[in-house]
């Protein structure tokens, strides 16, 4: 393998955006159309799935270390923080949280899931929003779990029970706009447009995973 410094290491445990928390179980070289190139080889926990990101790409894909536990603690201290009023409109609000999600940082995330807790309380989720709902709930429960040193479980109690309280108090206020009177949730154009997390296809599709090097 060529030599050269890369910003994760062997055995790292990073982010992938809207993928989650994985592991860098290689770092390679790889020849693809004559030219050869190194690629980190990860590993999805969440879906089981193994896929290589071409080293000079990763920070553009978004590709980031595990917070410190500061962030992590602050990212769960954050659930229980007052927020700006949602937008009634559930299409905007899908693509404002699916941007969120893209961009991957876990204040971005925690946002999400904030925001849609809340929502819910206020009158049940479209089923691309609970969908969004949850993929980004399992993204920021792994993150802080690996960075807290804790299961799974245990940062989802933590989570709910800053999200509860303020949950209740905003649920009791039931304000809701007749703009957000929506028979028909799931638009069939809408659906086609904007895929939620877990459908995702951005993965780097350059490379096939049993293309012999050339």
């Amino acid at each position: 393998m060529s030599e050269i410094e890369t910003t994760y290491k062997l055995n790292q445990k990073i982010v992938y955006p809207s993928q989650g928390v994985g592991t860098i179980v290689e770092i390679k070289e790889k020849v693809f159309r004559g030219e050869s190139h190194m690629y980190y080889i990860i590993f999805l926990d969440v879906s089981d799935m193994t896929v290589m990101i071409p080293v000079d790409k990763a920070d553009e894909l978004g590709l980031r270390a595990i917070v410190n536990p500061e962030k992590a603690q602050a990212a769960i201290d954050m659930m229980g923080e007052d927020y700006e009023p949602i937008t009634t409109d559930w299409k905007l609000r899908y693509q404002m949280n699916l941007e969120l999600l893209k961009k991957g940082e876990i204040e971005d995330i925690a946002s999400i899931v904030r925001c849609l807790y809340h929502r819910s309380k206020v009158k049940e989720l479209p089923i691309l929003e609970r969908k969004l709902y949850d993929s980004a709930k399992k993204l920021l429960e792994d993150e802080i779990a690996y960075s807290l040193g804790k299961t799974a479980k245990e940062i989802e109690a933590l989570i709910h029970a800053k999200l509860e309280p303020i949950g209740m108090l905003h649920a009791k206020q039931q304000i809701v706009s007749s703009d957000d009177d929506y028979e028909d949730d799931e638009d069939e154009e809408f659906m086609e447009e904007d895929k939620p997390a877990d459908e995702d296809d951005d993965i780097d599709d350059d490379e096939d995973m049993n293309e012999d090097d050339e």
